[in-house]
Parts: C-alpha cells; structure tokens; sequence
C-alpha cells in the first residue's frame, strides 16, 4: 500500500452503530467494506455512504464486529483467522469474549452511544461525538492494537475509557441492562392500568417520557444481552428490588424523614453525574517510562479510568537504545497531578508538564 493510499477498514453487521463506525470512518477518508447477514440492508448502507463497497476485505487493517451479541464471538474469531488486521466489537457484553481476548489483536470495544431511530435510519457520522466508548484490554492485548484501537474511535470524538471485561459488564449492568429492564416493566404497567382507565397515557407528562424512553429501543437485542450478562443482571435487580422494598416501606409507615432523606441522596447523586464530555482547553502532558510488556499500556490506561481522568490523546515514543519506551498521555491539567501521583503509587516514575 502506497503512503497515498487510504486506510482501509471493514464493519460486520450494518445496523444504527455499523452503519455510524461507516460513515465515522469515511468522513476520516478511511475506504470501507462492510457486510450484513441481510444483503438488502448491506446494498442499503452503501447507497447511504455508510460503505464503499461491499462484501470482505483480507486486506482490512481493523475490523469492526457489530453484530448482535450472540453472533460476535463467530464475527470476531471469523475476523482474526481471515485477515491478518486488528479487531474490534462493540457488543454491550464482553466476559463471554476472554478466549478470544487472549489474541493480541483483538481489543473488545463498546460504545455508550444510541438514537431514537432504529437501524440505518438512524446511522450519522456524529453519533459517538461526545459519547463514552470503553475499550476493555486485558494483560495480553498488544500494545500497539490498542493504541491504534483507541485512536481510531478517538477521531469519531468519542472519550475513550480502560476497563477490564469483568468490570464492564458489571457496570453496564448497572447503567444500561438493568435500566432497559425497569423502563420497558415501568410501560407495561402504565399499559395494563391504561387498559383500565383509557385516558392514563394522555397523562403521561415529560418526566414519565423521559424515564421511559429507552423502553422503545429495538426488543430482538435484548435476549442475548441477558442471557450473556445473566449473573449481573440478576444481581442488580435484586439491588433494585430490595431498593424498592425500602421505598415502598418508608411510604407505608409514613416516614416523612426517611423519605426526604432517600429522595436527597437521589438528588444529589443525579446532579453530581457528569455532563457530556468534551475536550479541555488547558492540558498537561504526562510522560511515563513503560517496561518492554504486554499489557502495560492496558494497567496504565485502566488506572486512569479508576481515578476518573479522561485521557485525551496517547503515543507510545520507542527507544532505540534502551529495552524501554515512553508513553506520553494527555490529560486535563487540572487532573495531571492526580493521575501522576496514582502511578507513582503504582511503581511508574511519572514526569508531568502543562501544555500551552
């Protein structure tokens, strides 16, 4: 490949995120082959510009695997014997992934990222701006893949986190499957008394829309999600009923006290989320000399994401003359220090500096 050539990379499955990766990627100037296990809807994303062509591409140098959960795992192991590329999902699970983790160019990926409309018609080029999209490396992930892996969905302005598989599904349990369920049980309760007294959705206000929005995303998903993540679910939605159990205790005994107090911690947790993230205007670079291991790159990286700082870009600076590199992190200035003083704690020997 001349250095005039564009890079190439394929998508698997083309539905609202495929068809996003398609056009995030073609707005990059990347070429794009993709392919569906429906041919009309793969002819239907190039019409649109998702891709430049369809069908497989040996020669891809990353694959983005976003199919439906269960069909993954054979996307993705498909995708590491047919090209020699790196590879990537965006399944909303990913324990069930670890064997195929242990293949250095596999970085399993998932993007917090959705739309109102489903499929295609939803697909843009600016869906992931501004959305979270966790990347989930282990100790054998190569370091290389995942820079790479993480500059690619940078440049769609997504804020890249590390997590481990384990500790992703347990938190999307909490912020996404357990959610979906509460919402889509909320509207089939307001339907069934709807059924009783018909002008009760008429009255839903926006504070009812709101919490049940995401009960009208697509349902054929949803049993793989919870057949895959079966253990976290669960153990949320016992969380959330012994939650309600308690609510529904206070309300009963009329604990004036006890409810304020409930509904304070709410309220002071929902104002504390964090808004949408964007990029900081005042950075700091911090440099950190890496052994010469696999994995490193990864501890470092999921670091970052348990001190809660965002890193905004990464290289890797190799040495010639020493079995060692540097890896230089930019970060928001305010959060340098933070995250220097955690990997001195970690053993690294970090050197911090303000840019600008």
């Amino acid at each position: 490949m001349s250095s005039e050539d564009p890079r190439r990379a394929q998508v698997v499955g083309i539905g609202l995120i495929g068809g996003s990766i398609g056009l995030a990627l073609r707005a990059q100037g990347w070429h794009v082959t993709g392919r569906d296990r429906d041919p009309a809807r793969t002819e239907r994303a190039r019409e649109l510009g998702c891709l430049d062509a369809v069908g497989h591409d040996p020669g891809a140098e990353v694959t983005f695997v976003a199919t439906t959960v269960g069909e993954i795992p054979v996307e993705v192991r498909a995708a590491l014997a047919d090209t020699r590329g790196l590879v990537t999902d965006v399944g909303s699970v990913k324990s069930p992934m670890l064997d195929l983790m242990v293949d250095p160019r596999y970085v399993g990926g998932h993007p917090m990222a959705g739309s109102e409309l489903e499929g295609l018609d939803g697909a843009r080029s600016d869906l992931f701006e501004g959305a979270t999209w966790v990347l989930t490396p282990v100790a054998g992930t190569d370091d290389e893949a995942y820079t790479t892996i993480r500059g690619i969905v940078s440049s769609f302005g997504a804020d890249v986190v590390a997590v481990s598989p384990e500790r992703h599904d347990s938190m999307v349990a909490v912020v996404s499957h357990v959610p979906h369920l509460t919402a889509a049980t909320l509207m089939r309760l307001a339907d069934r008394r709807s059924e009783e007294h018909r002008a009760l959705l008429r009255l839903a206000a926006g504070g009812f829309r709101d919490m049940t929005r995401i009960a009208a995303g697509h349902p054929g998903i949803w049993p793989d999600i919870c057949a895959e993540n079966r253990d976290a679910i669960l153990e949320e939605l016992d969380g959330l009923i012994r939650s309600l159990s308690e609510v529904r205790e206070t309300v009963a005994t009329g604990d004036r006290a006890a409810l304020v107090a409930q509904l304070e911690q709410a309220r002071t947790a929902r104002m504390a989320l964090p808004a949408r993230w964007s990029r900081p205007q005042s950075l700091a670079e911090v440099r950190v000399p890496i052994p010469d291991r696999k994995g490193v790159i990864a501890e470092i990286t999921r670091l970052a994401t348990e001190l809660d700082v965002s890193i905004v870009d990464i290289e890797i600076a190799h040495s010639a003359e020493r079995p060692q590199g540097v890896l230089i992190l930019v970060v928001e200035a305010t959060l340098g220090e933070r995250l220097q003083g955690g990997l001195m704690a970690q053993g690294f020997r970090p050197s911090l500096r303000t840019l600008g």
